[in-house]
């Protein structure tokens, strides 16, 4: 695997598909006040995602289902339940995230993905132990393409 840590927006990186960090799906997407990556999902790509995956009911934690892209450049979006009912991660939540969007980016035949800080900020964990968290996972995931781990980093204003 080709390995990218890199600071930005998860929504500006060059891959196929990129990864939501999302909840257990049990609240309804509609009744959500948008907030990080699903916020920027659904100002930049439409409410079509969220629509789709309201379909497949409550999530597993850690387990993921993929949806269309809305308006968004890429070939679809894994959402991952990466938090609890009580709005945390924790290290196993984050690793099987991990597994399971990879498992979908295999399965699917993608060859570049990218990955938010799947449970930090509202999910409560420092993005540091966050980060250590995805990337000791990816080390034990075979995949011959592309990964972008994605630190969020607001763009400066001129």
């Amino acid at each position: 695997m080709k390995l990218y840590i890199t600071e930005g927006d998860l929504l500006d990186q060059p891959v196929e598909v990129i990864v939501n960090a999302w909840n257990r799906n049990i609240i309804p997407w509609w009744l959500l006040i948008p907030q990080g990556v699903s916020g920027a999902i659904k100002r930049r790509g439409g409410f079509g995602p969220f629509r789709e995956l309201a379909h497949y009911g409550a999530i597993p934690l850690g387990e993921a289902v993929f949806t269309s892209a809305g308006r968004l450049p890429f070939r679809g979006i894994i959402h991952v339940a990466g938090i609890n009912m009580f709005w945390r991660s924790s290290e196993f939540s984050v690793r099987k995230s991990v597994r399971s969007a990879m498992r979908i980016v295999a399965e699917r035949g993608f060859s570049s993905v990218a990955i938010p800080l799947i449970g930090a900020g509202s999910g409560g964990g420092s993005a540091d132990n966050i980060q250590n968290i995805i990337l000791a996972e990816l080390a034990t995931i075979e995949f011959s393409g592309e990964v972008y781990v994605v630190r969020y980093k607001k763009e400066k204003r001129r």
